[in-house]
C-alpha cells in the first residue's frame, strides 16, 4: 500500500512539473519580440575627435506591441536614438547610435542596452572601435 501511495505521488508531481513547463512555453509565445539583423558592429579603426554613427536595424517578430521604454550606454561619449512609438508586430524599425571618440584611444568596446515590454525585455547591441591618435594636418 505503502508503494501505491509513492508511486501516485510521484505521478501527480511529473504531471504538475510538466503542467508547468507547458504553460511557461505557452505564455512565452504571446508578447512583443525583439530581433536584430545584428548585435555587434565594429567601426575599424577611427581618429581621436571623429563621430561615427551606426544603426542596427530590428523587427518586432511578436504578437503584441513592442514598446522600448529605455536605452542605456556605458559612457557619455555614445548617444543612442530610438523609437518613441509602439512597433506594431511585423513592422521594422531601427535604433541608431552615436559614438564620439574624443579624448579616446585604443580600443573601445561599447554596449548599448535596449529595455523594453518584449518577452526578452533587456537586449544588447555593441559597438567596437579602435581610434587612433589625432592626424597631424600641419604637414
Amino acid at each position: 500500500m505503502k508503494t501505491f501511495i509513492v508511486f501516485v505521488f510521484g505521478v501527480f508531481t511529473i504531471y504538475g512539473a510538466i503542467a508547468q513547463e507547458v504553460a511557461t512555453a505557452e505564455a512565452s509565445e504571446n508578447g512583443a519580440v525583439m530581433t536584430f539583423e545584428e548585435v555587434k558592429y565594429d567601426f575599424g579603426d577611427i581618429y581621436q575627435g571623429d563621430k561615427v554613427e551606426h544603426i542596427f536595424k530590428f523587427e518586432n517578430t511578436g504578437n503584441e506591441p513592442l514598446i522600448i521604454t529605455n536605452v542605456q550606454t556605458t559612457c557619455g561619449c555614445t548617444a543612442p536614438n530610438w523609437p518613441r512609438d509602439p512597433v506594431i508586430p511585423g513592422q521594422e524599425s531601427e535604433i541608431k547610435v552615436v559614438f564620439n571618440s574624443a579624448g579616446k584611444i585604443g580600443r573601445q568596446n561599447k554596449v548599448i542596452t535596449i529595455i523594453s515590454n518584449a518577452t526578452n525585455p533587456t537586449n544588447k547591441v555593441t559597438i567596437v572601435t579602435n581610434i587612433l591618435p589625432k592626424k597631424d594636418d600641419s604637414r
